[in-house]
């Protein structure tokens, strides 16, 4: 297991990431959004449509109706295996951050079982448990989390926006903490940095499988 970056450097550096799915498969991103943070600082954002893969690339109603995405948005867009070696280049190697993480680090695993490609060495923080740790809120979701640290009136459910929102409560909570890495953060606040695992795919039955209709849950 390779050292965090975040011990290499001891200065506040991560990468916040969002995704949004087509429905309630965990293989169905159909946008990411990236906030590279060095030394505490926004210093790159890269955000883009992913083509979900055959089997998971239906855009239910309810998902649609939460990000606006619809199908023809992604028809052209390249597809998670020929995108995932970006996102992977554009983190390197930091920890993940993203609000609810267990949803998004579900994302990366799903779209590589399903896709059959290797997932990296990634490590995860949830900034949701982070802000839990660090304000008194009535609601911790996303929209509020941010406004306690200084960052709203951005477009909830846009991934590049909820990747920026996010980057914002980790470095806002660092300062608050007084801590300098996204490491020291998890041990003030004892939220743990996790490695994400892969999935393993089940095997599918002859039939095609039906999606449920039942809608997806966003807890950010």
């Amino acid at each position: 297991m390779s050292v965090l970056r975040a011990t290499i450097d001891g200065v506040l550096n991560f990468t916040a990431i969002d995704f949004e799915t087509a429905n309630n498969s965990p293989a169905s991103a159909c946008s990411v959004g990236l906030v590279k943070v060095r030394g505490g600082r926004v210093i790159d954002r890269a955000s883009w449509f992913i083509r979900p893969p055959a089997g998971h690339d239906d855009f239910l109603e309810w998902n649609t109706r939460i990000h606006g995405i619809v199908q023809s948005d992604v028809t052209h867009a390249k597809s998670w295996e020929q995108q995932y070696p970006d996102l992977v280049a554009f983190a390197e190697g930091d920890v993940l951050v993203a609000h609810n993480a267990r949803f998004d680090m579900g994302v990366i695993a799903g779209g590589c079982a399903a896709t059959g490609i290797e997932i990296a060495e990634h490590h995860s923080m949830c900034s949701l448990q982070v802000a839990r740790k660090t304000y008194t809120l009535d609601s911790y979701r996303l929209p509020m989390a941010a406004m306690a640290a200084g960052f709203s009136g951005f477009q909830h459910h846009d991934a590049a926006a909820d990747a920026e929102a996010c980057a914002a409560i980790v470095v806002h909570a660092a300062g608050f903490h007084g801590v300098p890495t996204v490491e020291a953060l998890g041990a003030v606040t004892r939220v743990t940095i996790n490695p994400v695992r892969a999935r393993v795919e089940k095997p599918k039955s002859a039939a095609q499988p039906r999606l449920s209709r039942r809608p997806m849950v966003f807890s950010d």
